[in-house]
């Protein structure tokens, strides 16, 4: 098989898996530069009200289509609280899945603008009967309509979010506006959500909301969680840990050097093909190149955090089209490219929306982060999820966000329960910091006295494995405990799953993240999107069901529904 092998023009988007002071938790490196102003402000919670309705007689249409979706909404009203949901609803994509299920996803909408974080999923089963619905509605637009009409326009508005984050003149792709309605702080603001995205010290992914009349900056956040012919055939390596890789390279013939090898696979059907490029440790997305040998073999020390990153990479792409049926991150075949030697001594690693970013650690507390199958799955999984539920990288939603990334981390790595216990520096293993994250027992690892120094109230000092100890802090700390609260959702399903096996954990949760989870969802909607899944696959009286319910009763999620 052969294709061209082409290098990107500039460097793409990002969700941070993590800036790590000693003893953090694959955190957020720009959390400090969030203006002071922000962490002052609270997300509107209450424009968002949720609920999840399943139907005991299930209503049975002609087809499974948006129409008789909204046809269902109108003739349920009462029910789902949807109002006029003819006029109020926007369609944002129908999926079928492997159980014969149709889901119908739509926006709520004031004039055709697409609410922010206000999403409705109504749900057939193959006889085309609606059997359930569920997702967060604005309450408040349907009593205090919000006037759509912008007086500055797109291009206004992203010269202001540029400006806000201050960000460099080099992006990673070419900063978008979308005109939104915004829910916050009690008000409903006609806004542009701007996405900003670039590399560099501090990589960012920002969206900034900027009213579209007055050009003010009403929220920010930083959601970075960070040729010639050629024929693939098998290639050998070793990695950061000496480990033999069997890997997929590809022949390349260079005008100048001559036949060379890159780590470039393009052996799976369907597939764009598993890339991973080499940043040079120079901060320079401009010397960015596909990563090459003289031979089909990489054992030099320089190529060891490439050889992870490109066998990882593999590994993951396999367990979600083995155990799921999914095509790389976007289902679709999208290209899964990894960069590695990013920065110098940099302690990090990230998707940034396009692909996975290595930094090769300070030797102090980490090594190449590529080092770790579970780090490279953790980060794979944002991009999956950025392709799915799309959750919002901000307090429970982002700790949701963060904990799907983990559970599906420890289940490609499936020798433990721990996360990111290979990429720990000899420094740090002698302190007592093996791990970074625990889903068996959270207690059992240290909070960085970074996130906590800002707002914690108490002596506590551990991950929280309950709802009891909800670390309740604003935005400039860790988004809001993205990371620190991860783990209490993180323990329920290692509970679950030491009671129905990884296979079927997993097969649950990711049927919750592809169904019924939407952006704004917390964790009560995790527990019910969770526990239908479990229904779905498995019926409702079945051990999985009961185990999925017990999980989440053992750390104090409980759920909150209208039915």
């Amino acid at each position: 098989m052969k294709k061209k092998l082409i290098m990107p023009v500039a460097l793409s988007s990002a969700l941070l898996l993590g800036a790590v002071p000693m003893s953090s938790v694959f955190a957020n490196s720009d959390s400090a530069s969030v203006s002071s102003v922000q962490a002052q402000k609270k997300w509107n919670e209450n424009a968002n009200v949720p609920f999840f309705v399943k139907e005991k007689h299930a209503q049975k249409f002609s087809a499974s289509n948006s129409t008789n979706a909204v046809n269902y909404l109108k003739k349920n009203e009462t029910k789902t609280k949807v109002k006029n949901p003819d006029k109020n609803l926007k369609v944002k994509n129908v999926a079928k899945d492997e159980l014969g299920m149709t889901h119908v996803r739509f926006n709520q909408a004031v004039n055709g603008v697409p609410v922010e974080g206000s999403e409705v999923v109504v749900h057939f089963n193959k006889e085309n009967e609606v059997v359930g619905v569920n997702g967060r509605v604005n309450q408040t637009l349907v009593e205090e309509p919000v006037n759509t009409t912008a007086s500055i326009g797109a291009e206004e508005a992203l010269q202001i979010a540029k400006s806000s984050v201050n960000a460099p003149s080099e992006f990673t792709y070419e900063p978008t506006a979308e005109l939104v309605v915004y829910p916050f702080e009690g008000k409903n603001y006609t806004a542009y959500k701007a996405n900003v995205n670039f590399m560099g010290d501090a990589p960012g992914n920002w969206f900034v909301f900027v009213d579209a009349n007055t050009g003010a900056v009403i929220d920010k956040y930083n959601g970075i969680m960070h040729a010639d012919e050629i024929k693939t055939q098998k290639g050998v390596g070793l990695g950061v840990h000496g480990a033999h890789r069997e890997l997929h390279v590809s022949r390349v013939k260079e005008p100048k050097s001559g036949t060379q090898f890159a780590l470039a696979d393009f052996s799976h059907p369907n597939l764009e093909g598993i890339i991973t490029y080499d940043a040079k440790n120079d901060g320079s997305a401009s010397n960015d190149t596909v990563f090459t040998g003289n031979s089909a073999s990489f054992k030099s020390d320089y190529d060891r955090a490439a050889v992870d990153a490109h066998y990882n990479s593999e590994k993951v792409y396999e367990y979600f089209l083995n155990e799921h049926g999914r095509n790389s991150l976007d289902g679709e075949g999208m290209a899964i490219q990894s960069f590695v030697h990013y920065g110098q001594d940099y302690n990090n690693a990230f998707w940034n929306g396009r692909w996975m970013t290595y930094g090769d650690g300070d030797g102090e507390f980490f090594i190449s982060l590529s080092a770790g199958l579970d780090v490279a799955a953790h980060e794979m999984t944002h991009g999956v999820i950025s392709k799915t539920a799309n959750l919002q990288y901000r307090n429970q939603s982002g700790a949701l966000n963060e904990s799907i990334a983990d559970i599906f981390g420890a289940l490609v790595d499936d020798s433990d329960w721990e996360m990111g216990e290979d990429i720990m520096a000899p420094a740090a293993k002698a302190d007592g910091v093996t791990r970074l994250r625990s889903l068996s027992d959270p207690n059992s690892v240290v909070v960085s006295n970074a996130q906590r120094a800002a707002y914690a109230t108490d002596d506590r000092k551990v991950y929280p494995d309950h709802m009891d100890e909800f670390y309740d802090m604003p935005l400039n700390v860790d988004n809001g405990g993205v990371h620190v609260n991860s783990s209490i959702t993180n323990h329920a399903a290692y509970l679950i799953g030491q009671e129905i096996g990884r296979e079927a954990l997993g097969k649950i949760f990711y049927r919750a993240l592809m169904v019924y989870l939407t952006s704004t969802s917390d964790f009560s909607d995790a527990r019910v999107a969770v526990v239908q899944s479990a229904i779905d696959l498995y019926g409702e009286d079945s051990a999985e069901t009961v185990a999925v319910n017990e999980g989440f009763d053992a750390v104090g999620i409980y759920a909150s529904t209208n039915e």
